[in-house]
C-alpha cells in the first residue's frame, strides 16, 4: 500500500516566472508552490496580463504545484481589487491561489476588499513590522518582507525579520511570514533555526543550499560499489 506523504508545517517556493524552472525545480518534490510579482514575469519574457497568468496557474499545476502567488496591479486600490478577483478566479486551476498585494496605502485597501470576499491574500513588498501587524489586522495569508532589500538600503534585514516573527508569534497570529529576497543558504539557515518556517527561493539558491561535495562523492561510492558482482 502507498503511504501519503506526512503533511508539513514547512513550506518553501520557487520564486521564479520561468517555466524551465519550474520543471527542474519542482520535480525534486520539496516545493510548496511558486511565486511570481510583474518583474519575474517581466524577466521570464510572460507578459503582465490576467490571461498570461492564468496560463502560468495552469503549468503550475501540471508540475505539481499545490499553490501560486500571483500579483494584482493598477493605480488605485479598486484596479488592484478588481484584478485581484481575477486572479484569485485562477484557483479553477487545480491548486490554491493567493493574491498578492503590495503593502501600501492604495494596497491595504484593495487586500481588505479581497479579503471580505474570500481571496487569499499575501501583502507583498513587506519592509518594517508595522506593515505585519497590518497583514495579521486584514486577515492575510502571508506577508512577504524582502530580506536582501532591506540590507541593501542599510537595513538590518535579519533582526528587521526576526521583530516581525516575534509581533505574529506573541499575537498568536495565522499569517505565515513568507521571507523573499534571500540572497545566501546561511539566511535561510538562520531565520529556520529561529522557527521560521516560510521560505521562497530564488532557482540560484537552491543548488547552493541543497547540494554538497562530500553528498555527490558519497552517492558516487555506492554507485560504485553497488555494480561490483
Amino acid at each position: 500500500m502507498t503511504q501519503a506523504a506526512a503533511p508539513t508545517h514547512l513550506r518553501l517556493f520557487l520564486d521564479s516566472a520561468e517555466i524551465d524552472r519550474w520543471r527542474r525545480h519542482l520535480a525534486l518534490g520539496i516545493f510548496h508552490g511558486v511565486t511570481t510579482n510583474p518583474l519575474l514575469l517581466e524577466r521570464a519574457g510572460v507578459p503582465c496580463t490576467v490571461d498570461s497568468l492564468r496560463r502560468l496557474a495552469c503549468e503550475a499545476a501540471a508540475q505539481g504545484a499545490r499553490e501560486i502567488h500571483l500579483q494584482t496591479w493598477g493605480d488605485t486600490a479598486e484596479e488592484m481589487a478588481a484584478r485581484g478577483r481575477d486572479l484569485a478566479a485562477c484557483a479553477d486551476q487545480g491548486l490554491d491561489v493567493a493574491v498578492k498585494v503590495p503593502a501600501t496605502a492604495a494596497g491595504l485597501a484593495a487586500a481588505a476588499a479581497l479579503r471580505r470576499e474570500g481571496a487569499a491574500v499575501t501583502l507583498t513588498a513587506v519592509f518594517n513590522p508595522g506593515q505585519v501587524l497590518a497583514a495579521a489586522s486584514l486577515g492575510a495569508a502571508y506577508a512577504a518582507p524582502y530580506l536582501g532589500r532591506m540590507d541593501d538600503a542599510g537595513r538590518d534585514g535579519l533582526a528587521q525579520i526576526l521583530a516581525m516573527h516575534r509581533i505574529l508569534t506573541g499575537t498568536a497570529s495565522p499569517v505565515r511570514l513568507l521571507v523573499a529576497s534571500l540572497r545566501r543558504p546561511e539566511q535561510v539557515l538562520a531565520l529556520a533555526a529561529e522557527g521560521l518556517d516560510t521560505f521562497t527561493l530564488t532557482p540560484e539558491l537552491v543548488e547552493p543550499l541543497l547540494q554538497d561535495e562530500l553528498t555527490e562523492k558519497a552517492a558516487a561510492a555506492f554507485a560504485e560499489a553497488a555494480r561490483i558482482k
